[in-house]
């Protein structure tokens, strides 16, 4: 086999936004170019929310958004980029769009809004429309309809007229402007209500818990020739190159939206094969041992379980488990307040399913009681049961959904999990009879009641809300709470085992060479709760869990004593101490003006003494000025910053280097998030969506022999290698390539980890063969093609153990040429040598 043309060999994330709009995108075209990709990677580009940062709250799919340059801007964009050689891949997003403010931004929905259930774009939006009345709540006053009243007011006449409450405007109903206020609200087609109601009484499905996205059909056919028309023709154009389809598991049928994608994008493209030459990835969060179902016609993923395996390769095992339990020691934390894992994320499951999701789990319930109903076998069933059925099987499901299609056998796997959700589901009942309630759901969310339109209802929409419970109360809740090591609490993570051995990572990369080839592999993204480098200096802690502890200790009675002196002994308490420390040394520096958002968003989502919607502003104004006191990470001046330099510096320097290599050159298609071929340091949303800032002169100066100084410089000058070598030799890195695990030899083996990439599937010399499914087998002779990357793990650890020594590392036949640093190597290479200037190499033949 050769590399598949159709997959890029690197794209470069570009978050575009009013202050980086496609004119600034196309001016840094040369320099990207140069640096090696072939393929800029946009986020939405389509018509958003005014000012928007992201995109993903669409407003008008017809057009390209006007913010950022029009469809002219994009398209002079993709000229540029493709006089020198590169191509567009844009984000998509089906699953919603926004609920915007003014309402009239959003055209279907506001012509639901005016016209109801009647509307032609009724098909749009999952509405429950038996609730309220036959009425579509809308959750936007700042107070009960009785306190906003006098805000409200009617403005133009006749079928011009809008009711308007501050910066919303809603239409009315024909016919309805010159009634009195109180019985004009009555004969709407909504129902204006306080927006605390969202979180029981909404009747519309929504993205995760976030009422002003509303989810969009897009399993409906005209739906979706509506809302995909304008990006199909930018691929029959050539605009447009590749996909990345966002949020997949919030649609009705995945696989089944994305083979109707790819039969359209094959007919715009004009080609054949999946995809008609357009590379599709889909954001899919995969648990550690989940697998992407393989008859999705897609690439692969966008790269997050990549993520999570590179990271873990740089963790010390047993440094984790020790900052563990001194986490726990000082926090004090119970099991499910952030102590244990496991108890946290269902405690936070629990949590989340009877409050954020009090909604979505009262639509599944009515419609369980609709099926039970309809049927005299399961006619008894009281709504109390079904409803802690529906709860307790959702908290047990271990993955984001089930893929079930009503009417068709149910996947063996997703039997399988929700048999298991089962299992423990019933213990939830005192009565054997009435736990018979969580067979009937369990059965209704596999598709085995019926297919009628409420067993189709309901097997969607619990797999829908599945979804947004994973997605809330592990990413955005327990994430949060159990923090012993922030830099492992990132999207499809794993922080109950962190740590990845040599092994498994090997096996996982052999694995997606195997199965999808032309995948996706990220470090950083929009949606990273902390870029890769800090990351790095945070996993560097497992090499010094002592170390930290001392420090921790020290920082907590000096914040406790402060706080005594104010009367306010346990503010900020230890949990927060340890997460914002953690956080200020992952920045690597003072700088309470991006620290205290960071941590203050923490401690919302952890939902504990704070959160969104019950704010408690002495405790948040308490954690702030802990930032910003003269005991807090917020003052430059501090002591502690050298000694966390002296600490964490060197090892960090590693760990990024290493990981940054490892992403490059493993089986996928590596995606950089702009900035990132540089030291990378950014925090969670909005710090990590700002506007880039791209240095082409800094290549130019390595290109010009410069010697890379410093550990940004040494990012860019491995970064630029990598990339150019992939776009020269893509045959060593895609589809049909290979990949060897290097295994090196001698007492500091372990803090080696090597593997080669090189041309497979041929015959003669350089060929190689699958071996067991963990990597391969060298058959060829001295002068086959290919790669090798070499980079060092726990380098705390090896400095004091002494060093490399005698360790060795076999190479391939043949001379090898570190593109980093030139050095030359061949045979047993002592790895004393080879990584005496840089802890990273990659080897080319000489």
């Amino acid at each position: 086999m050769t590399a598949d043309p159709k997959a890029p060999t690197s794209t470069y994330r570009l978050q575009l936004q009013p202050g980086f709009p496609f004119e600034a995108a196309r001016r840094a075209v040369p320099y990207l170019a140069s640096l090696g990709l072939s393929h800029l990677h946009l986020s939405p580009v389509l018509e958003a929310q005014p000012g928007s940062t992201h995109g993903y709250d669409v407003v008008d799919h017809s057009a390209v958004r006007a913010e950022l340059g029009g469809e002219r801007g994009l398209r002079s964009l993709a000229g540029t980029a493709r006089a020198h050689g590169l191509g567009l891949i844009v984000d998509i997003v089906p699953n919603h769009m926004a609920a915007p403010v003014p309402e009239r931004l959003n055209r279907p929905l506001w012509e639901v809004l005016r016209e109801g259930p009647a509307s032609p774009y009724a098909r749009w939006f999952d509405i429950d429309w038996a609730e309220h009345g036959g009425k579509l709540l809308l959750p936007v006053l700042g107070g009960p309809l009785g306190e906003e009243l006098k805000r409200l007011a009617v403005e133009g006449e006749g079928d011009h007229a809008v009711l308007r409450y501050h910066d919303h405007t809603v239409p009315l109903r024909p016919g309805t402007a010159g009634l009195p206020l109180p019985e004009l609200l009555d004969a709407q087609w909504y129902r204006l209500g306080w927006w605390r109601l969202a979180r029981t009484e909404l009747n519309y499905r929504r993205f995760f818990t976030i009422s002003d996205l509303i989810a969009v059909r897009a399993e409906d056919p005209e739906v979706f020739a509506a809302t995909h028309a304008t990006l199909l023709g930018l691929v029959r154009d050539g605009v447009i190159e590749g996909l990345r389809v966002d949020h997949p598991d919030g649609l009705a049928d995945p696989g089944g939206y994305l083979r109707r994608l790819d039969r359209e994008v094959r007919a715009a493209a004009g080609g054949d094969g999946a995809g008609g030459g357009r590379w599709i990835v889909v954001e899919k969060i995969l648990a550690r041992d989940e697998r992407l179902p393989m008859d999705w016609p897609v690439a692969g993923t966008t790269g997050y379980d990549a993520l999570h395996h590179i990271d873990g390769l740089f963790l010390d095992p047993d440094g984790a488990a020790a900052l563990a339990m001194i986490y726990q020691d000082l926090t004090a934390a119970g099991a499910d307040e952030g102590g244990d894992w496991a108890a946290t994320v269902r405690r936070a499951a629990h949590e989340v399913v009877r409050h954020e999701l009090a909604a979505e789990v009262a639509r599944l319930v009515r419609t369980a009681s609709r099926i039970c109903d309809a049927s005299p076998r399961l006619r008894d069933h009281a709504p109390w049961a079904l409803r802690t059925a529906v709860r307790e099987l959702l908290v047990r499901l271990p993955v984001y959904r089930p893929y079930v299609t009503v009417g068709a056998p149910a996947p063996d796997r997703d039997a399988a999990l929700l048999e298991e959700a089962a299992r423990g589901a019933r213990t939830a009942f005192a009565v054997a009879e009435e736990a018979r309630a969580v067979d009937t759901v369990r059965d209704a969310a596999l598709g085995r009641l019926g297919d009628g339109p409420h067993h189709r209802d309901f097997s969607v929409r619990f797999a829908q809300t599945a979804a947004a419970l994973r997605a809330k109360s592990v990413e955005d809740t327990a994430f949060y709470r159990y923090t012993p090591l922030l830099s492992a609490t990132e999207v499809g993570g794993d922080p109950g085992r962190p740590a990845v051995p040599a092994e498994e990572f090997h096996a996982f990369a052999a694995r997606r060479l195997r199965d999808w080839p032309a995948t996706g592999t990220v470090l950083s993204t929009h949606d990273t709760k902390r870029s890769a480098d800090v990351r790095a200096r945070i996993a560097a802690l497992t090499e010094a869990p002592e170390w930290w502890g001392g420090l921790m200790a020290g920082r907590l009675t000096e914040a406790r004593a402060e706080a005594g002196e104010r009367d306010g002994a346990d503010v900020p308490d230890a949990h927060a101490v340890w997460t914002v420390w953690q956080t200020a040394l992952g920045l690597g520096h003072a700088d309470a003006a991006r620290l205290v958002p960071a941590v203050l968003k923490g401690v919302r989502e952890a939902g504990v003494r704070t959160t969104w919607t019950e704010r408690d502003t002495a405790y948040e104004e308490a954690v702030a000025g802990y930032v910003e006191s003269a005991g807090g990470p917020g003052d430059p001046g501090a002591p502690v910053w050298a000694e966390i330099a002296a600490e964490l510096d060197a090892p960090a320097r590693v760990i990024a280097l290493g990981a940054a290599l490892v992403q490059l050159t493993m089986p996928g298609v590596p995606d950089l998030y702009m900035g990132t071929e540089h030291l990378y340091r950014a925090l969670v949303d909005p710090d990590n969506r700002r506007p880039p800032e791209l240095r082409p002169e800094a290549l130019v100066a390595l290109d010009a022999g410069r010697e890379a100084d410093g550990v940004s410089a040494e990012k860019l000058l491995l970064t630029a290698a990598a990339l150019r070598l992939r776009r020269e030799h893509p045959e060593w890195f895609g589809a049909g390539s290979g990949y060897l695990p290097l295994r090196a030899e001698g007492p500091a083996a372990a803090h080696c980890v090597a593997f080669a990439r090189t041309p497979g599937g041929t015959t003669g010399d350089g060929a190689w063969t699958a071996g067991d499914g963990t990597g391969g087998a060298w058959t060829g002779g001295a002068e086959a093609g290919g790669a090798v990357t070499v980079v060092t793990r726990l380098s705390r650890r090896l400095s004091a153990a002494g060093g490399w020594g005698t360790t060795r590392l076999p190479l391939p036949p043949g001379h090898w040429r570190d593109l980093l640093t030139g050095r030359t190597a061949e045979g047993p290479c002592p790895l004393g040598e080879l990584l005496t200037r840089l802890p990273v190499a990659l080897l080319v033949r000489a």
